[in-house]
């Protein structure tokens, strides 16, 4: 780069450092009755910066803030693969779709197949599965943990079988000790949508391991509630060599060449190659080995994410501080809520703060008190998933999907459960009003 050119450049992001630190961090005062969020964007003059100088170079499409986006994300996880594509459900998708690929031989997912899951949770978990024509098997999950309960997994089991596609409910790592042991025994794929829990770590065989990492394949959400965000964005990842080339090819466009955009023939054989039934040396660029799709993240997201993944250790610990805080003081309230817990050797990173309401407790008065006094709430996701009108044409067929027993706690928490937010942005002041308000509306 030419010196006034970089002289121009350096003027610009120090103007936007300046811009950033004048108007977008400055700190407001809290006050009863200002709108506590349940999650928002946690950032600084470092985010805003990488943002325009990936816009000052105008490469927009994947480029060299992708390329290291990815390599720190997978030193981070301590994994050996990682792919940044646009979004959360979009790393699901290729997730399962890579199960599909015909160069997995007889492992490969085939329609019809089985996939054991849980139905409280967010639907882009599952909706691949249904979307291929796969079966999704749903199983009830525990309180107050939120998770699969693991004591129903072989009974969920039939000739059928062929993965586990799990999340980590609001940063609450799953037992992965049972689930990896049930998936090794039976020859299954396991799928970890962690989503809901970048940060999170797990004890297995005497290692703490990052959640997302135990299975076959993890993915990850960096919409602006999650853990860490590039406004859209997502990244799958892996230690398995071949599912990491079948899910770079599914991300682009189900090509088979490996060179990134912009770059040419980085094999040397471009032109030299047999495929298919396509004429010797046909150009290897356009050579396509699945039925993909185009989800690329770009530049100006992935700048962000450099950046934001930096913060990720602090942000991590804040979350954890701030569930702590709300547990200890809303102790005194279990006659009226089950509180939340860890699962057994789990270090959670965690999304949110689940409260179950007692016998008694109406979750619909308890919910509006909060919600009237600016505190903002969520619900499970979908809370029962088969109960959506999603699910209307499989209901009446009773048709595409199985349940194993019945889905005592996917419903109680349907109709019982909410949570409030944990994210960084929070201060003390702010957890704790939630604390008082979350009291007033039971006392």
């Amino acid at each position: 780069m030419k010196s006034g050119q970089q002289e121009m450049r350096d003027r610009i992001l120090r103007m936007v450092k300046e811009y950033c630190e004048t108007f977008h961090e400055k700190k407001q005062e809290f006050h009863a009755g200002d709108r506590i969020l349940y999650a928002s964007r946690v950032y600084d003059h470092e985010e805003m910066t990488n943002l325009v100088d990936a816009a000052l170079e105008f490469w927009l499409t994947a480029g060299k803030y992708v390329n290291t986006f990815e390599k720190g994300m997978a030193e981070y996880l301590g994994v050996r693969y990682c792919l940044a594509v646009n979004s959360g459900s979009s790393a699901n998708l290729l997730a399962f779709m890579a199960l599909t690929s015909p160069l997995l031989g007889e492992r490969r997912v085939k329609r019809g197949d089985e996939v054991i899951t849980v139905a409280a949770g967010f639907p882009t978990t599952v909706s691949p599965v249904i979307q291929y024509g796969a079966v999704p098997v749903f199983v009830d999950v525990t309180i107050p943990q939120y998770n699969i309960d693991v004591t129903k997994l072989e009974d969920a089991l039939s000739e059928k079988t062929r993965v586990v596609m799990l999340a980590h409910t609001l940063g609450n790592p799953f037992n992965l000790k049972i689930v990896k042991e049930f998936c090794d025994r039976h020859n299954l794929w396991l799928v970890e949508d962690n989503c809901d829990a970048l940060g999170s770590k797990y004890m297995l065989n005497g290692k703490e391991v990052f959640t997302g990492t135990v299975g076959d394949i993890g993915t990850s959400s960096f919409y602006p509630p999650h853990h860490m965000t590039m406004g859209e964005g997502g990244a799958v990842y892996t230690n398995n060599a071949m599912l990491y080339k079948i899910i770079r090819s599914l991300r682009d466009w189900g090509r088979d060449c490996i060179c990134p955009s912009g770059k040419d023939n980085l094999c040397g054989h471009r032109f030299d190659g047999q495929y298919g039934e396509l004429p010797q040396g046909y150009d290897h660029k356009y050579v396509y080995s699945h039925f993909g799709y185009n989800l690329k993240v770009t530049e100006m997201q992935a700048a962000i994410g450099c950046a934001q993944l930096n913060k990720l250790p602090r942000f991590t610990k804040r979350r954890q501080q701030n569930f702590e805080r709300l547990h200890k003081a809303l102790a005194e309230t279990v006659k009226y809520f089950i509180l939340p817990e860890a699962c057994e050797n789990a270090n959670p990173s965690w999304f949110g703060f689940m409260l179950t309401c007692r016998e008694g407790v109406n979750r619909k008065r308890v919910v509006r008190y909060i919600e009237d006094h600016g505190v903002q709430t969520r619900m499970l996701f979908t809370g029962n998933l088969t109960k959506h009108p999603c699910f209307n044409e499989m209901r009446k067929s009773k048709e595409g999907y199985r349940i194993v027993g019945e889905l005592v706690n996917t419903d109680r928490i349907m109709n019982d459960t909410f949570w409030v937010g944990v994210y960084p942005g929070m201060t003390d002041e702010k957890i704790d009003y939630m604390i008082k308000i979350i009291k007033e509306s039971v006392c």
